[in-house]
């Protein structure tokens, strides 16, 4: 393909030499001399370990070249890759002005033309920025609409600093967002690459770079956070580590890494609270271990709003709520520290009418801390527990589903009621199509 790319920083001198090592025909578009005379010259405008070598090579055979006009960098070309700095703007936001003036630039430049392209953006952006500021300026600068042959893509890098080249061709995974046709021209791209493609929604292919560098951060703070505590107990921190990061089943793994309600039961919260315990004994602040907590309690309060607001936007004249499933994880009957619960004391203390059903729980089996747990929390249980979930259901205008038992998903399709929150995203997508469905978080 004929490749025009836009900034060449790290990403877009890494990625323009890469292409152009793999086949396609790329020219760099910078506004700063230096760099474009760098790559003309044969050497990269970075220094990455393997760059030297693969700009030599790309410069002497004609693939790769620079360039400071942006007209003579879109002659015949196919596709444009934005590379762009996006640094952070006051007050921690994004700014996105470079975005901004090369996608103006681009449209500028084939306005009057005819020739199919398509525009990708490589640069890191918050979600909707492509939706809502790149297609708008690139048609209204164009004077084409973005459908047919002009495309808009959104194509987030993974490139490490001291390993980009090597992260360049083997990445974990490529991820497109846009139209059949946007994602086809990308995948065209890449189609040198072995890894899994997969084809979202743009601003889903927008926050998945946003949240791998999250999770990355918070995965050194976690790790540095428990270190100084640890230290201060005489425990090396890199030992516990070593062994912790076996663990693939849970530790390191897709576990507890999907989106759905609070955690609960009679080790997490427990074992986070004992933890802060002896970080206070010890003078030692842990704000990421604190923080789980407090937005652990946020979200069951939040989801206790949206039951509340529902209600009420039905004039509040039906306060008849069914909460499906009790239990703080499926296929058990532990209630202790259950955010459900939780839940439920909440609607019940705003005047609530709570019917509750989960179909492995049975006031007559429990017993011990976890009897004693649920007659503190909600000492009334036995008179809204229901066997039958239809019955739990019968005239509810909110259902709160929790539990994926087949009889409760039935029962929630045959009932239909207005309001159905999906605490963990285990109803399917039949449900997804109701006009009254609402995920917890999605």
């Amino acid at each position: 393909m004929n490749v025009t790319l836009f900034g060449l920083g790290y990403v877009g001198s890494v990625t323009a030499t890469c292409l152009a090592a793999r086949g396609h025909r790329v020219v760099g578009v910078d506004t700063d001399p230096g760099k474009v005379a760098t790559v003309n010259s044969g050497r990269p405008t970075v220094i990455e370990p393997g760059l030297d070598e693969l700009v030599v090579e790309a410069v002497t055979c004609g693939a790769l070249r620079a360039t400071e006009s942006v007209r003579d960098g879109l002659v015949d070309s196919d596709l444009s890759l934005v590379c762009v700095g996006t640094p952070s703007a006051a007050h921690g936001g994004t700014d996105l002005r470079q975005v901004e003036r090369v996608v103006g630039e681009i449209g500028a430049t084939l306005a009057g033309s005819v020739r199919p392209h398509t525009v990708v953006i490589r640069s890191t952006v918050p979600p909707g920025t492509v939706e809502d500021i790149v297609v708008p300026l690139l048609e209204a600068t164009s004077g084409r609409t973005v459908g047919g042959d002009l495309q808009v893509a959104m194509c987030p890098e993974f490139l490490r600093e001291g390993s980009s080249v090597a992260d360049f061709f083997d990445p974990p995974f490529l991820v497109v967002g846009g139209s059949p046709a946007a994602a086809a021209a990308v995948q065209q791209l890449f189609g040198f690459l072995t890894c899994s493609v997969h084809v979202v929604q743009t601003r889903s292919a927008e926050s998945v770079k946003y949240a791998s560098n999250a999770f990355h951060a918070l995965k050194v703070s976690f790790a540095n956070e428990l270190s100084r505590l640890y230290r201060l107990l005489d425990v090396d921190s890199r030992e516990v580590m070593e062994v912790f990061v076996q663990d693939r089943q849970l530790n390191i793994s897709p576990a507890y890494l999907r989106p759905g309600f609070a955690f609960g039961g009679s080790c997490l919260p427990k074992d986070v609270r004992s933890l802060l315990h002896l970080a206070r004994m010890n003078s030692v602040d842990l704000p990421v271990l604190q923080g789980t907590l407090a937005s652990n309690e946020m979200l069951v309060r939040e989801v206790a709003d949206r039951v509340l607001h529902a209600v009420e936007d039905d004039g509040g004249t039906n306060r008849r709520v069914a909460l499906l499933g009790l239990s703080f994880k499926h296929l058990t009957d532990d209630l202790r520290e259950s955010p459900n619960v939780a839940l439920a004391e909440i609607l019940i203390g705003k005047g609530i009418e709570v019917s509750v059903h989960d179909p492995v729980v049975n006031m007559a089996h429990l017993s011990g801390a976890n009897l004693r747990y649920v007659q503190d929390r909600l000492p009334h249980l036995q008179k809204v527990l229901h066997d039958d979930p239809a019955d739990a259901l019968r005239g509810a205008h909110v259902a709160i589903v929790s539990s994926a038992d087949p009889a409760v998903v039935a029962a929630v399709e045959a009932a239909d009621p207005p309001v159905v929150i999906d605490l963990n995203g285990r109803l399917g997508d039949g449900f997804e199509a109701l006009a009254g469905y609402r995920g917890v978080g999605w």
